[in-house]
């Protein structure tokens, strides 16, 4: 294109097709002339590739303690780092990063929440309090769980009565805090808040305090996180395996446990181990 060519700065050599809206600093929405106007749209209305792309910081840095948190570099389409890369997306490199610290106002009633903790705790026992797409994390250390967890249920200003789930993860890189526990916690009281508790346990000591006492509906839940994950609840009641047999060796939804290998028959066929798998590199 020559110079003349060129459009002037501040125009665009064509114009802008009906529909695509430019919010945001992810994707602009979409060329269908058909599709209506996003503009105005708030919460979870917003169309997905606007509220999961982080935009850039006006001044062009980011604090340190509210950067992303970078968890792994994953390779491939589905990151096995055990036997070839059987997905044909070998060349494929991700980031895998996290949300870092939500800097105040958190917005709604995340705030108010957070400060009536730390008044019922007598200070403050967050690590960090993350908040994205619309969802609060309390981060904690797990010595603190116990006394986290009987102030979010029992003070009558936050009211969590009801723990819907136990989750377990695992993040071999994360060195140090390798196994993460997530507990999703309901308030009916408080018309149906929801928040997110988060603590993690090295691999080298992978003992987290039980909250059956406080959330007894926590029993099978830990169990299951336990048999899935290796995590040693203290103070449960009766930590058995819940889906596996009890001679079972392992815990088969970690990172590194085998892919393959086990000899389950398919009408006489087996699955054979990664490394033995066909290759498409």
């Amino acid at each position: 294109m020559s110079d003349a060519d060129k459009p002037a700065e501040g125009q665009v050599d064509q114009p802008r097709p009906e529909g695509v809206h430019p919010q945001g600093p992810g994707l602009g929405g979409t060329a269908n002339k058909g599709f209506p106007s996003t503009e105005g749209l708030t919460g979870g209305n917003r169309p997905v590739e606007y509220s999961n792309v982080e935009g850039e910081p006006a001044d062009g840095e980011v604090d340190p303690d509210h950067a992303p948190v970078v968890r792994d570099q994953r390779r491939g389409m589905f990151g096995s780092t055990a036997g070839q890369d059987t997905s044909g997306y070998g060349g494929l490199q991700r980031t895998i990063a996290f949300p870092g610290a939500a800097e105040r106002p958190y917005g709604g009633w995340y705030d108010e929440v957070v400060d009536r903790l730390a008044d019922a705790t007598g200070g403050d026992l967050l690590e960090r309090v993350v908040v994205h797409a619309d969802e609060l994390t309390l981060h904690v250390r797990r010595e603190d769980l116990p006394v986290v967890m009987r102030a979010l249920r029992d003070r009558p200003d936050l009211r969590f009565e009801m723990c819907m789930s136990v989750s377990g993860v695992h993040f071999p890189q994360d060195e140090g805090a390798e196994l993460h526990v997530a507990y999703h916690l309901l308030s009916i009281t408080h018309g149906g808040r929801r928040l997110r508790v988060e603590v993690t346990a090295p691999d080298s000591d992978p003992h987290i305090p039980s909250v059956v006492g406080t959330y007894p509906a926590a029993d099978w839940h830990e169990r299951e996180t336990w048999d899935m994950f290796g995590v040693v609840f203290d103070g449960h009641p009766a930590l058995t395996r819940i889906l596996m047999p009890d001679d079972w060796a392992g815990h088969p939804q970690r990172k590194d446990y085998p892919l393959g290998g086990i000899p389950v028959e398919y009408k006489g066929g087996t699955v054979p181990p990664p490394d033995e798998r066909r290759s498409y590199n």
